[in-house]
């Protein structure tokens, strides 16, 4: 079976952070830009938790907290659920579903933030598979391999 390593592989290391003290509305500013739903919080090199869309819309916009001066440590999630490199891809999928989140970081044994997968990527990776199993497929049955 395939490993998160792959996707990472794929898709690069690059890992968008903010800082605790940062506003709720730095952070969907740097979300918007970048088209992405997560931003990991970070102290020095430490992830120190997870802010996502559904933080800002639960925790600011359906608490009516004022985006500009709420902080992002008051609102992230804390708890942050991490797979390692070596982690089944499947494995990382099931995480994913039964605690309903969308991105994992990949965190080596080391502690070393290795990148961030999200479900978009395991489905796109997901989708590769397939088409590439469906055209070898094709080739044999067309006596092409």
């Amino acid at each position: 079976m395939a490993a998160v390593k792959e996707i990472l592989r794929q898709k690069g290391n690059q890992v968008l952070s903010i800082r605790l003290r940062e506003s709720a509305l730095e952070a969907a500013v740097l979300m918007n830009r970048h088209k992405v739903g997560s931003l990991l919080v970070m102290e020095e090199e430490t992830v120190v938790g997870i802010i996502t869309e559904r933080d800002l819309l639960d925790r600011v916009l359906v608490g009516r907290l004022d985006p500009a001066k709420t902080t992002v440590g008051e609102i992230m999630t804390s708890e942050v659920l991490c797979c390692q490199p070596h982690t089944d891809i499947e494995e990382a999928r099931a995480v994913m579903k039964n605690r309903r989140v969308r991105h994992l970081p990949v965190v080596g044994e080391d502690g070393q933030l290795h990148g961030v997968i999200s479900i978009g990527d395991l489905n796109a990776y997901n989708a590769y598979s397939q088409e590439q199993t469906i055209h070898v497929m094709k080739e044999y049955i067309q006596g092409r391999t």
